[in-house]
């Protein structure tokens, strides 16, 4: 598609004026829970062209940033012992509790990346006589893949520690909370493997708009107008508004691989806690992919933020990354003290960036 038409300005503007003035008398809380949203809206300055009574927030929108600590350590642990561990770029640095993947892999860990899954399957094929370990990290866009892989049969010598997490049960979670969110912005790529039935039960039960939209300035500012509407109007429903990419029912076929290989369980999302029904792991009859099962790992569940660091305030939306005061200090992209410093898609990362790029 071209995309011209998604940053035109005269169109822009259209839609910010559209959005001061049906906003007039309302003050709106509107959240969005994907990293490429919150690098959109930032990278454009989209929240610079709102008027001040509508503020956007970041909510868990990182997969990286709420995996546990104590998972990513005892994942080092499994690298200290000689299995190869193959995961994501963005995962090596982000810190555990005591040491991160760099770091183990610093120490002489067989610590690998890899762009998928299919990349592991491939290494562990050439390497018969060694143990792997996918560290399989992501919410419902990235999790199709191990579960197609894992249904057609791994390789004996690789399994699998599932880190996957769901985001509906996050946002439901959130709205119940004392964040205030008055509307979502619902997560772009999420929302081409679930579609939009799972937004339309939020929005009846919490009484709350709901909008689908694409990564361009105009989709986020038509999602923000769509909201504001709703708003006004006293109406909350589910709305897609990027059919270009997301159905209704979303992927038939993805959403069957994780049907028939996970199990939704309770989860634990670092710096806000467990969630019910927000994890996904493997079934039993899938045991044999299972890293935990193979290797009898005992996780202990919750993991503590370093002194001082406010990711997990950043990750609910209670504060912005310029209001933790290690940010920009003591917690660089160089040096991240919190986990939301050190993905692409980490709020505070991505604030990071740009704060440097206005400062020039």
């Amino acid at each position: 598609m071209e995309l011209a038409p998604l940053r035109d300005r005269g169109a822009i503007r259209r839609i910010v004026e559209a959005i001061t003035a049906e906003s007039r008398g309302l003050s709106l809380r509107i959240m969005h829970v994907c990293g490429t949203h919150e690098w959109a809206i930032t990278h454009y300055g989209i929240r610079d062209m709102l008027p001040g009574n509508i503020r956007v927030i970041a909510g868990p929108g990182c997969p990286v940033c709420v995996t546990p600590g104590n998972e990513i350590d005892a994942i080092c642990g499994l690298a200290a012992e000689g299995v190869a561990v193959t995961t994501f770029g963005d995962v090596l640095r982000v810190p555990g509790v005591s040491t991160s993947l760099s770091d183990a892999k610093a120490s002489g860990g067989d610590v690998r990346t890899v762009y998928s899954i299919a990349d592991a399957i491939r290494m562990a094929g050439e390497e018969r006589g060694r143990e792997f370990v996918h560290f399989s990290i992501g919410f419902e866009t990235t999790a199709p893949m191990p579960a197609i892989e894992i249904r057609r049969g791994l390789p004996e010598n690789l399994t699998i520690f599932s880190a996957h997490k769901l985001i509906p049960p996050a946002m439901e979670f959130l709205l119940g909370g004392d964040v205030g969110v008055d509307g979502f912005i619902c997560p772009g790529h999420v929302s081409t493997i679930i579609g939009v039935r799972p937004f339309e039960d939020l929005a009846r039960r919490f009484g709350r708009p709901m909008v689908v939209v694409g990564f361009e300035p105009l989709d986020v500012l038509i999602g923000i107008l769509s909201v504001v509407r709703q708003a006004r109007r006293g109406t909350h429903f589910a709305e897609n508004a990027y059919k270009r990419a997301v159905r209704y029912e979303g992927n038939a076929i993805a959403l069957r691989a994780l049907e028939e290989v996970f199990e939704v369980r309770d989860s634990y999302w670092r710096g806000i806690g467990r969630i019910g029904a927000s994890g996904l792991a493997l079934r039993e009859e899938y045991g044999r992919y299972d890293a935990v099962m193979r290797f009898g790992m005992r996780i202990p569940e919750g993991d503590e933020m370093p002194a001082g660091c406010l990711c997990g305030s950043v990750l609910k939306g209670a504060v912005s990354p310029e209001e933790c005061p290690l940010f920009g200090k003591s917690c660089t992209p160089a040096h991240p003290v919190g986990p939301c410093m050190v993905s692409t898609e980490g709020t505070c990362a991505i604030a990071n960036k740009y704060a440097a790029k206005r400062a020039l």
